[in-house]
Parts: structure tokens; sequence; C-alpha cells
């Protein structure tokens, strides 16, 4: 049982949220001017449904952004299969993008409310969900009091703990425990996370694996990439995915640091396509030639730099070489998902902060499919000795795929904790009449 204190700063966080909502506005419209928003599905911030409520038991998968949302995407179709109706609620544009090109019509997609009670109310009070299945790390706190004031089942899958998060957990014991008592389950992506969550008052908990691991490669269109292909020749290549701000120029100086010797293509995928602007800028501050997705230019011999400004092509980025440096990992925190480039068939290489992701480098290092690189000039001597040592690069991409492989599972292991709370649905759906399961 939660402490009244941690009860009463929970109450305070609600009224505020209340108080709060009718300048919520005024920050939606700031967030819509630097293309963070949708303008015409804005309302949907504030609960307010865009799509109809489909008869019959209906889950609430939640996920954050782009690789969240691919995380959950075999999940949802299992449920799916249980002629169970899904609405997936995203934060972004791009994973809404993600949602509606992978998923279509097999789920309903909205943009979550924001975490104000008003909001959330209205959401749940339309779509009457039976069961909230939350991915990753994504802890609102009004979201979780609704839900557990109106007694929703709410579920934690491929759950993690930042060590940056657990700390900050860890600083108020008590409003931690009376948040995670709401937990119905939390299935976490190793042990480390599930013990974290056990300290901080989630009641029952176990671990799956990583669900990214069970997800199919990132699609790709077969004519783009041939096209690319002939383009490219038989130019060596490197990419440099998920990049955030600095890492881009740390390409940039690897290639000119590379260029003299192996007149290598750089590939460079930023994490936020929105930037991309300002990253060509750069790049042709420094001399560079770049070519750029969005606008279908030609990759011929002479360009220095293609830029993958788009949102949802990874798996057409990815197959465009074998040695991919990934971002967010060199000069910010978190690290991001190593295991799309090792599961196609990529070398990896990473700065060292990987926090979010420790696990799954922890695995592919000791595999010798990741190297570690400390500053731009050792990222430098591994993306020369990888493109030109032939049997290393090689020997990296089939460990890469074997831990790939050896990691497999989690998608099995979350099916089987939910059986619990979606068995009852499955069989709720089923007698349905035909027409009403869509």
């Amino acid at each position: 049982m939660s402490s009244p204190g941690a009860r009463f700063a929970l109450g305070v966080y609600r009224t505020a949220g209340i108080m709060a909502t009718p300048l919520v506005g005024a920050y939606l419209a700031y967030r819509t001017a630097k293309g963070k928003e949708e303008r015409a599905r804005r309302t949907e911030r504030f609960g307010y449904a865009s799509a109809n409520r489909p008869q019959g038991p209906l889950v609430w998968f939640h996920a954050a952004s782009v690789g969240e949302t691919n995380a959950v995407i075999p999940l949802i179709r299992e449920i799916r299969r249980r002629d169970i109706h899904v609405i997936l609620t995203t934060g972004t544009i791009t994973s809404a993008k993600v949602a509606a090109d992978r998923l279509g019509n097999e789920a309903i997609h909205q943009y979550v409310p924001l975490d104000l009670k008003p909001a959330v109310s209205r959401f749940l009070e339309y779509w009457q969900p039976d069961c909230a299945i939350i991915a990753e790390s994504e802890i609102w706190p009004a979201t979780m009091m609704e839900l557990g004031r109106r007694r929703i089942p709410q579920i934690l899958v491929n759950a993690r703990m930042s060590d940056r998060s657990f700390a900050r957990w860890q600083r108020r014991p008590s409003i931690a425990e009376a948040l995670f008592e709401n937990l119905a389950l939390v299935i976490a992506q190793s042990d480390l996370d599930s013990e974290r969550f056990r300290d901080l008052g989630a009641r029952h908990v176990m671990t799956s694996g990583n669900l990214k691991v069970d997800t199919d490669a990132p699609p790709y269109d077969a004519a783009i990439f041939a096209r690319y292909k002939q383009q490219i020749g038989d130019r060596k290549t490197w990419a440099a995915i998920s990049t955030f701000d600095g890492e881009e120029n740390a390409a940039a100086v690897v290639h000119r640091t590379l260029k003299e010797r192996n007149n290598q293509l750089t590939i460079i995928v930023p994490r936020h396509p929105e930037r991309s602007d300002e990253i060509e800028q750069m790049l042709v501050a420094q001399g560079l030639k770049v070519a750029r997705r969005t606008r279908e230019d030609i990759i011929s011999p002479d360009v220095d730099v293609f830029l993958g400004d788009t949102i949802g092509e990874m798996g057409l980025y990815l197959r465009l070489t074998e040695v991919v440096f990934v971002g967010r990992s060199l000069y910010a925190e978190g690290g991001q998902n190593p295991l799309e480039p090792a599961m196609l068939g990529c070398a990896v290489l990473s700065g060292s902060n990987v926090q979010n992701f420790r696990e799954a480098y922890q695995k592919l290092a000791r595999r010798g499919s990741a190297r570690m690189v400390r500053d731009t000039e050792m990222l430098a001597k591994g993306v020369h000795y990888l493109l030109i040592n032939d049997d290393a690069r090689r020997n990296m991409i089939e460990a890469g795929i074997a831990a790939v492989q050896e990691m497999r599972g989690a998608l099995t292991a979350t099916v089987k904790a939910l059986e619990p709370y979606i068995n009852p649905l499955t069989v709720k759906a089923r007698l349905l009449p035909k027409s009403a399961q869509g």
C-alpha cells in the first residue's frame, strides 16, 4: 500500500495537470510549427478520438517512438490472430508513419493522449480498453493512476529501466511504489531490468529477453535498392545510422580521413530526419558532395555522402553496406538498437555510451560482432580496417547473425505470459457474430 505522502504528491501532479490543460494548446501549437505534431490530428493529444471504436474486446498498445513500435508489431499481430481488436498509440510523427506502413488496417492508430487527467479520461471513456500493454519504459503517472482507478490491467512489455531512470526513481521510492504497484505484470528485457522493477515496487515481474530480436528484418523496396546498388557500383560503403548532433560531423571527419585511401561512399541516416537541412549544410561546408534520398539524387562517382533523410527506410540503407556505426553512442548517451544491422549482415561499431542497450551490445561483443570506439579517430581506424579486411568483416557479420539467432525467443515468452489476460478476451471475441469481429 502506498504511503500518504506519495498519494498526496501524485494528487498534486494530477491537479496540476488539470489546471495546466488550458495552457497546453499553445505548447502543441509550438510543436506543430516545429513539425513535431500533425496539425490535422492534434486533438488526439487531448484524448479526442478520430476513429470509431470497433465492437468487442480491445487491447490498447502504447509505443513511444519508432523502435518501440517496431518491437511490438509482432506482438500486435499475435493479438489480432486471436480476433481481438487493437488500438496502437504512439508519440511521434515518424512512429505514426511506421505504424501505418507496417500495420495498415491491422490496428487503429491514434496519437497518445497527453498525461493530463482530462485527456486520459476522455481517451479511456471512449475506447474502453480491456487491457493496456505499454512498451519498454513509458511511465506516465496520470495515465497509470487513471488505468488503476478503472481497474484496467496495465502491463509493461519489453520493459527496461535505464541507469538514469533507476537512480531518479530511487530518490523517490514511495512515489515509485505508488505507481509501479498499479502494474499487473512487468515483462522485462533482462534480469537486471527485472530486479530494478521489483526494487521499485512492481509486484509481478518476469524476464523474457528483447522483443526487438524477434522482429522481422526492416523492409525495403527491391527496385529502389537495385537502382542505388547500380549507382554505387564497386565503391566501398559504410554507414553512420541513428546519429545525433555531433555524430554526423564525426562521420564527415572519418570520410575525409579515409577518402584518399578508399574512395568510399559514406551513408548518414540521422535519428531525426528534420535535421537533414542543417546536416547537409555542415557537410557541404566541409567540401563534401551530398546526395539526398528525399530529392532522389543520383549517387554519382563524385558523391561523398548519401544522406538518408527519410522515415521507415532503414532496411534500404542497411542493405547498401556491411559496415555500420550505430549512433547516440559517441557524442550522445543511451545508444540505439544494434540488432537490426546485426541481423541484416553488418559489422557493428559503436561509441561506449550504450546504457539503454547494454545487454544487446554485451552479447554481440561477446560473439565478436560489435566493437566499441572511444572517439572519432578510433572510429576512422575501425571503419578503415573493416573496409579493407574482408575476412575480419565477414567474421563479424557471421558472428552477429549467430548472436541474434541465439537471442530469439522473447516473443514466445511474452505471449505465454500474457495468456491470463488475453485468453478470456479471445473467448469473448470469438463468441461475437462474425460481422463484429472485423
